[in-house]
Formats: structure tokens, sequence, C-alpha cells
């Protein structure tokens, strides 16, 4: 089982590959029985697992719970930490103690910063001390009401360019591969063809580096909520819904548990002997 590394992401010449996934069983089998080249302990997990209404609201403290959950649960895959919207704000050091506790208390081999502008120059911090940066740009959900709602970004020639030009002082920042949200295939694909370093789709179009998507949407879990872009591999709630639903008739209809999914005594106690033995 050969362990993906950040120079395997940088020069992958096949289309990577990347699922969230914020605990341990789950991981494991992304890690162990799938393909996968990547694991996002994204902030998501505020609204997928959380209950939040958006991502701002994960703490630093909650990250580190749930990347340490799946980074024990991975051996092969590469796996990056989202960088929580609280923690971006405060002073360099304190970022940098923050990637850091990411990375040594829940095993992230890298951080993800959504954003360029002013926090390209603390992304370029962190990367000259040793900490693997993933940027994000286009629709960044951490900045969702700046930007006005859920739209696809980079449809105008001013925010293309703008666009272009973050993605570039990533790049020169650092950054090992940029992730693209939620902006135009044509304009993903043309700026994949200008950047040295991967890019990671999603709602992106095809021409990316390699694609990323939240494992709940997929799988068909997320339902209503499911963005458009996402293709269903599964339908995966309403498997839950049935079996939920089986075990619950079973139970009231006394069929489960059966004597095979029961234990009984060694010995032969008779109902009387049993009786006082328990009331002793």
């Amino acid at each position: 089982m050969k362990k993906i590394t950040v120079n395997d992401i940088k020069r992958s010449e096949k289309n990577l590959t990347c699922l969230t996934c914020y605990d341990y069983l789950t991981a494991r089998i992304m890690d162990r029985e799938t393909d996968l080249d990547m694991i996002l302990v994204g902030d998501s997990l505020g609204m997928v697992v959380l209950g939040y209404e958006k991502t701002v609201p994960v703490t630093l403290e909650e990250m580190i719970h749930h990347t340490a959950a799946v980074g024990r649960g991975v051996e092969r895959v590469f796996l990056v930490a989202d960088f929580p919207y609280l923690e971006i704000a405060r002073s360099t050091d304190r970022v940098v103690e923050a990637a850091r506790r990411l990375m040594a208390e829940g095993g992230a081999e890298a951080v993800k910063i959504e954003g360029a502008g002013p926090r390209v120059e603390k992304i370029k911090y962190l990367v000259d001390h040793d900490v693997p940066v993933v940027g994000h740009l286009g629709l960044t959900p951490q900045s969702v009401d700046a930007l006005g709602g859920w739209k696809v970004q980079a449809k105008a020639e001013d925010s293309i360019r703008r666009l272009g030009r973050d993605a570039r002082d990533l790049e020169e920042a650092g950054v090992l591969a940029v992730v693209l949200e939620c902006v135009p295939s044509e304009v993903a694909e043309e700026l994949t063809e200008i950047l040295s370093i991967p890019t990671i789709g999603i709602g992106a179009g095809p021409g990316c580096d390699g694609q990323v998507l939240v494992w709940q949407d997929m799988m068909g879990l997320t339902g209503e909520t499911t963005p458009s872009f996402v293709r269903k591999w599964g339908d995966m709630k309403q498997i839950l819904r049935e079996g939920v639903n089986s075990f619950c008739n079973e139970v009231r209809e006394n069929s489960f548990p059966s004597q095979g999914e029961s234990f009984f005594l060694n010995e032969k106690i008779n109902s009387e002997e049993l009786s006082n033995l328990l009331q002793q």
C-alpha cells in the first residue's frame, strides 16, 4: 500500500480524486477499499454533520476533533483539513499555530485555505514554515454572504480577471493545488492550462486536474439540498430509510432479535432459580 505524498499530488499525471470525510469508519473504507487519492476534512462538516446553516461557525477545536478521527482511519490517501474561518483572521503566528495543531493533533498533511488577496501573505508564510497549503477560489463558502449567496462565480470579465490574478498569486505563494468551486467550465479549463499546479474542481466542469465532492451528496444522503453539479452514485438515504423502518417493524413484531442473535446461559438454570439469583 503506497502512501500518497505531497509530491504525488503535485506531479500526478492522472485525474486526482478527492472526497470529503468526517469520521474514522468512513475514512477507513475510503482509504483501504477504494482508489481515492485525497480526503478533505472540510468545514462543510458544520452543515453536513453539526447542523449549522453555514460553515462559518466551525471552530478550530471541531476541525481538529474530526480531522483526528479521520486521520486514525487513514494510511494511504493524502489528508487535507480545512482552515476554519474564525482562525484565518488572527495574527500570522496564531495562524501558524492553528495549522500546526491541525497537522500535529489532527494528522492533516496539508491545510486548505479559502480566498486570496490579504490571505496570500499568510499562506506564503505558512508554506515558508513547512505547512503544505491547498488554495480555494471561486465560490468560497466561508464568504458566501459577501459573494451574494450560492452563485456561480467568474462569469463577467472583471471577476474572471480577478480569479486569474488570485490563482497566480496563490501559485506564486507556493500552494500545492487549488480548488476551483462553481466557476464556468471554460474558465476552469483555461486556468488549468495556465497554472503549473493542479486544479481540483467542484462544480467547475471536466477540464480541471481533479474533482472533489461532499461524499454525502454523491451518495444521495442530502436530498433536496444537493447542488445541481453533483452526480449521484447511490441512494443511501433510501437504504437508510428502508433499513431503519425494517428494524422498527421487526422489533415491534418481536421478530428481532432471533435466537441466533441472542446469548444463553451455558448451565441449565430453571426460571425459579434464575429469579432467586437475580433477587439475591
